[in-house]
């Protein structure tokens, strides 16, 4: 089971709607569905929420922040998880992916860190990869030397939105993660939309016969063709 939810960003509002900080979006948004806040732990180098009752959860778990910047993220992880001896396998790290497209998200366990600073620095501190990662995508900018400054930007409204909704899709996975469930969890954040059902032919209409001429209709009577009808 997953005991800490680590989000990964950096600390200030500079960096606050950046893309590199979706692990804190995340985090907020469990925040808000387990209706807690998370306090300054300076023993953790982090915002933190202590949860004692979040659904499905055998007993407390943890909701973190680092506040050391990207890099050391690891540095705030670990002292967290040391105290309360939670092991890599029961913490999930949600971070931005820029190998995935916006609007999608792949949860998976251990791996390498992609080059991402913050699971890199995580790996060197816990002293293993065998913790579980959520990653949220984020699209690539095309170019290598463009990464930087691609991830230190506001997505386009647009684009947040996209992962806002991967965020709230996500969330119906928690509770499986906290009953340890991961296989079902693996299988509800992956799951494709619903294909829409193609729309019905349409019943053939049956025409409608036209209405007899006056000509018609005086002679099926027998009447005298009007003076000046057609022929």
């Amino acid at each position: 089971m997953i005991r800490l939810f680590v989000g990964l960003g950096n600390p200030g509002p500079e960096y606050e709607d950046t893309r590199h900080n979706a692990g804190f979006w995340w985090i907020d948004g469990l925040a808000r569905g387990l209706k807690t806040s998370l306090q300054v732990e300076r023993n953790y180098y982090g915002l933190a929420a202590r949860v004692n009752n979040a659904p499905g959860a055998e007993g407390p778990i943890w909701l973190l922040q680092p506040m050391t910047f990207m890099n050391l993220s690891g540095k705030s992880v670990a002292a967290l998880a040391r105290f309360f001896k939670i092991a890599p396998e029961e913490i999930l790290a949600i971070h931005d992916e820029l190998d995935l497209p916006v609007g999608e998200m792949k949860l998976k366990q251990g791996g390498g860190n992609g080059g991402h600073n913050g699971l890199k620095d995580m790996q060197a501190q816990l002293g293993s990869a065998n913790f579980w990662r959520l990653r949220l995508g984020i699209g690539h900018p095309g170019h290598k030397a463009e990464v930087a400054g691609y991830v230190l930007r506001k997505p386009p409204l647009a684009e947040r939105q996209q992962i806002e909704d991967c965020i709230a899709k996500s969330m119906d996975a928690v509770e499986l993660m906290l009953k340890g469930d991961m296989a079902k969890a693996l299988t509800k954040i992956h799951a494709k939309p619903p294909r829409p059902k193609p729309p019905k032919p349409e019943a053939p209409q049956t025409a409608t016969p036209k209405p007899a001429g006056t000509a018609e209709m005086a002679e099926k009577a027998g009447a005298p063709t009007p003076p000046g009808s057609a022929e």
